[in-house]
């Protein structure tokens, strides 16, 4: 295996938003990810506690 893929092999992110709190930013992420996979995009989410917000990340994949 070589090194020079694994760094290609990285998810650069294009684009973040951050949100206030709530559950079904998780539904809409999965959403995004299922119906946009075939446009090479995929969308992570993630919680900061410490600022008590959530982070949508959009990746090309």
């Amino acid at each position: 295996m070589s090194t020079e893929n694994s760094s290609q092999d990285r998810l650069e992110p294009i684009a973040t938003r951050v949100f206030q709190p709530n559950d079904e930013l998780y539904k809409v992420v999965d959403f995004l990810n299922k119906n946009l996979k075939h446009k090479r995009l995929m969308f992570g989410l993630t919680k900061d506690k410490d600022k008590n917000v959530m982070v949508i990340t959009i990746y090309e994949i």
